[in-house]
C-alpha cells in the first residue's frame, strides 16, 4: 500500500535523530545536521499530508489556512528557538532574524514563480494533448473548453494564472501587513506590542477564514489522496496522530537542528548566518514546496497559489510576532533588537513582498513576474554586501510602485475585501461564500 509505504520512509529516515536525540550520543556537527535536518523533511512531509488530508473535513478556505499554518511549523520551532536563546545570548540575536528573512524570501522568490510556472506548463500540456486528438485528458479546472466556447485547437497557451476573486482578502491582508512591517526596519527592533498587534492580525484572518466555505469539495494530491479516501474514523485518527507524531519529532530535533547549523558554520569555514537564513528554511519548506507544486501539476494552480500566499502571512504575522515573544521568554527585555545587517535584510523582505502584493492586486499572476521574481530572488547571491541589498531593495519598491500605478484600479476593490473579512468576523453573520473558486487553476489567455 503506498501510504503505508511513504509513511514508513519518513519514520525510518527521522529514527537516527531521535536515537541520538535520545541516547544523547555525540556526533560531528555536520553529521548531526544531516540526521535531524531529515528528521525535519520528514515530519514536514508528514504534515503537510496530514494537513492536505484535513481539507476533507474543514471548510475550504480554512483548510487553505490551516495547510498553510502547519506547513511551515519546522520553520516556526528553529526560529523561535534562536529567538528564545537570543533572550539570555546575544549571540543568537542575528539568527532570529536570519531565519525568518529567509524563510520570506524563500517562499515568494521561488516558491510562488515556481507553481505559476508549473501551472501554466501543465494547462499548456493539456492543450496540446487535446490538440492531438487525445480525447482522454482531463482538463485542468477552469481549462476545458465550456458549451459553445473555443475547442482546445483555437486557444493558445496560456501566459498568466488568474486568481478568483475571493483571494482579493488575502492580498489585502498582505498589503496591511506589508505596509506594517515597514517599521520594523525603521525603528530598528521588534517590539512585544508590535507582536501582539501581528499575532492578533494573525488570529483575525484565521478566525475570518473559519467564517468562510468552499462552494464544492476539493481534490487531493500525492499520500493525502490515499487518507482522504479513509473511512472517516480511520481518516480522521490518522490525521490527528500523523499531526501528534510530526509534530514531537519536530520539537525533538529543533533544538540540535539549529545548534548543528551554526556548529556546521563554524567548523567547516562557511558564514553561519548564511547556513540559517538559507539551509534551515530550504529544509523546512521543501515539503509545502512539493505539495504546492503538485497542486500545480495536477491544474490547481490557483489552490497552490493560495496556500503560498497564506503562508507568507502567516510568516509576516504570526512568526513575526512570535519572535519578541520567545525573545522576552528567554529572558531578553520587551523588543528584539536588530543590528544594522538585519535592517538591511529586513528591509529587502518587505520590498520583496512589496512587489509580490503589487503583482497579486490585479488577481493575474503573468508568467513573465514570475520569471522576474525568480530572477531577482537569483540576483541577491550575486550582488551581496549591504550597497547590494540596499540597492535590490530600492529596485523592489521600483517595480512595485510601477505595478501599482499600472493596476491602480485594482486598489480600491481589494482593500474593500477587508469589509467583508470584517463582516465575516461577525457572529451574528452565517458564514459567506467565496465570491470565487480557490480551485481555479490557470485561464487561457492569447
Amino acid at each position: 500500500m503506498r501510504l503505508v509505504r511513504g509513511l514508513a520512509i519518513c519514520l525510518a529516515v527521522a529514527i537516527p535523530a531521535l536515537v541520538l536525540r535520545i541516547s544523547g550520543a555525540e556526533v560531528p556537527a555536520p553529521v548531526a545536521l544531516l540526521a535531524y535536518g531529515a528528521a525535519v523533511v520528514a515530519a514536514s512531509f508528514a504534515l503537510a499530508w496530514a494537513a492536505d488530508a484535513a481539507r476533507k473535513d474543514i471548510s475550504g478556505p480554512l483548510a487553505v489556512s490551516l495547510l498553510a499554518l502547519v506547513a511551515v511549523l519546522p520553520e516556526y520551532a528553529v526560529d523561535l528557538y534562536y529567538a528564545f536563546r537570543s533572550g539570555s545570548d546575544a549571540a543568537y540575536l542575528p539568527f532570529a532574524a536570519a531565519n525568518m528573512n529567509g524563510s520570506n524570501r524563500l517562499l515568494l522568490g521561488l516558491g510562488w514563480p515556481l507553481v505559476v510556472l508549473l501551472s501554466l506548463w501543465a494547462a499548456r500540456r493539456f492543450l496540446l494533448t487535446a490538440k492531438a486528438g487525445d480525447t482522454s485528458a482531463t482538463a485542468p479546472t477552469g481549462q476545458g473548453p465550456a458549451d459553445g466556447a473555443e475547442r482546445p485547437e483555437k486557444l493558445r497557451a496560456p501566459k498568466a494564472l488568474h486568481l478568483p476573486a475571493s483571494v482579493r482578502k488575502d492580498v489585502a491582508v498582505l498589503a496591511v501587513l506589508t505596509i506594517i512591517a515597514l517599521l520594523i526596519p525603521i525603528t530598528g527592533a521588534i517590539p512585544l506590542w508590535f507582536g501582539i498587534v501581528l499575532i492578533a492580525a494573525f488570529i483575525a484572518y484565521l478566525w475570518s477564514s473559519s467564517r468562510s466555505e468552499a462552494d464544492e469539495e476539493e481534490d487531493f494530491v500525492s499520500l493525502a489522496a490515499e487518507i482522504a479516501l479513509l473511512p472517516r474514523r480511520a481518516r480522521r485518527w490518522l490525521v490527528g496522530v500523523l499531526f501528534v507524531v510530526a509534530a514531537g519529532v519536530i520539537l525533538a530535533s529543533a533544538e540540535p537542528f539549529a545548534e548543528s547549523l551554526v556548529a556546521t558554520g563554524t567548523s567547516t569555514g562557511i558564514d553561519p548566518y548564511f547556513l540559517v537564513q538559507w539551509l534551515a528554511p530550504l529544509a523546512s519548506e521543501s515539503p509545502e514546496f512539493i505539495v504546492a507544486a503538485l497542486f500545480a501539476l495536477s491544474g490547481r494552480g490557483a489552490l497552490a497559489i493560495g496556500t503560498l500566499i497564506a503562508s507568507k502571512i502567516n510568516q509576516w504575522s504570526l512568526l513575526v510576532g512570535s519572535l519578541p515573544v520567545a525573545h522576552l521568554l528567554g529572558g531578553g527585555d520587551t523588543e528584539l533588537p536588530l543590528d544594522g545587517r538585519q535592517i538591511e535584510e529586513f528591509s529587502l523582505t518587505a520590498s520583496q513582498a512589496l512587489l509580490g502584493v503589487a503583482i497579486l492586486i490585479s488577481l493575474r499572476f503573468h508568467r513573465y513576474a514570475a520569471i522576474a521574481l525568480a530572477a531577482l530572488f537569483a540576483l541577491q547571491f550575486v550582488v551581496t554586501g549591504t550597497e547590494g541589498r540596499w540597492v535590490l531593495t530600492v529596485i523592489h519598491a521600483a517595480i512595485a510602485v510601477g505595478l501599482l500605478v499600472w493596476h491602480r484600479a485594482d486598489i480600491r476593490p481589494t482593500f474593500a475585501a477587508l469589509g467583508e473579512m470584517g463582516r465575516d468576523m461577525l457572529p451574528s453573520r452565517s458564514p459567506a461564500k467565496p465570491r470565487g473558486e480557490l480551485r481555479a487553476p490557470a485561464s487561457v489567455e492569447e
